[in-house]
């Protein structure tokens, strides 16, 4: 009975976090601590405890990434290095999508009611992609406690909506939120489908891990940004500690 009461509460609960988090894009913008010189304390922190999350859940993960690609894709010499790949993988990917934002933003003055043209629904579509895989990432039991990754994900949120939110002003307000709220709902139900799929389960993983630590350390370093470390330790050692003790 208390496996079936176990199984009947995580069928409610894992929906209504998918739903949960793919609100957050869209309020986001209402909390007030978006977009502020010096950088608000509280992204901050959230930045923090999304880096936490991947130092002490996900990248210990990397190895058995790792172990399942070598079965898919046969031994090699390098095989215990390929999820550390993906991981710097989606590393470089982010790390070139800012790159470019950027260089689109300075040339065209920002205009915040264009869309920047196709690099607008690139680096839309490429995040659209990666709340996508969080959203399917819901399903993964073996990230632990469904809670933390959940906490952990929607203050990341706040932090990517905070970066999209001032490189594509009004349009990302208009029509992009929208786009990745529904990605997550996306990736979540494809989850249901390719529940099995340990194979997605090995790239995703790391490819996101890489992802993460790109799109927080960009938003904390840049000088103009005032960024508050001590907001940003705190939120990391402080989820770390609930992370290796829950």
């Amino acid at each position: 009975m208390i496996s079936i009461g176990s199984f009947a509460l995580e069928a409610v609960l894992t929906p209504a976090l998918a739903i949960a988090l793919a609100l957050v894009h869209l309020f986001a913008g209402r909390l007030g601590f978006g977009g502020r010189i010096p950088r608000s304390r509280w992204l901050s922190a959230a930045g923090g405890v999304s880096v936490a999350y991947v130092f002490v859940h996900l990248l210990p993960d990397i190895g058995e990434a790792a172990t399942t690609l070598e079965t898919y894709g046969g031994p090699t010499a390098s095989a215990e290095h390929h999820g550390y790949l993906l991981a710097l993988l989606g590393f470089v990917t982010f790390y070139g999508l800012e790159q470019l934002a950027r260089r689109t933003s300075a040339d065209s003055g920002r205009n915040d009611d264009a869309d920047d043209g196709g690099v607008f629904w690139v680096h839309v579509g490429s995040f659209a992609v990666y709340n996508a895989i969080i959203g399917y990432l819901l399903l993964d039991r073996e990230l632990g406690s469904i809670l933390l990754f959940f906490v952990a994900m929607a203050l990341h949120f706040l932090v990517t909506d905070d970066s999209l939110r001032e490189h594509h002003g009004a349009a990302y307000h208009h029509r992009a939120r929208w786009l990745l709220s529904a990605a997550v709902i996306a990736g979540f139900v494809g989850g249901y489908a390719l529940e099995e799929a340990e194979l997605l389960l090995a790239v995703f993983v790391p490819f996101l891990a890489g992802g993460i630590v790109l799109n927080v350390i960009k938003e904390e370093l840049p000088a103009d940004r005032e960024s508050r470390f001590w907001a940003f330790a705190a939120g990391a050692g402080g989820y770390a500690i609930l992370l290796l003790f829950v």
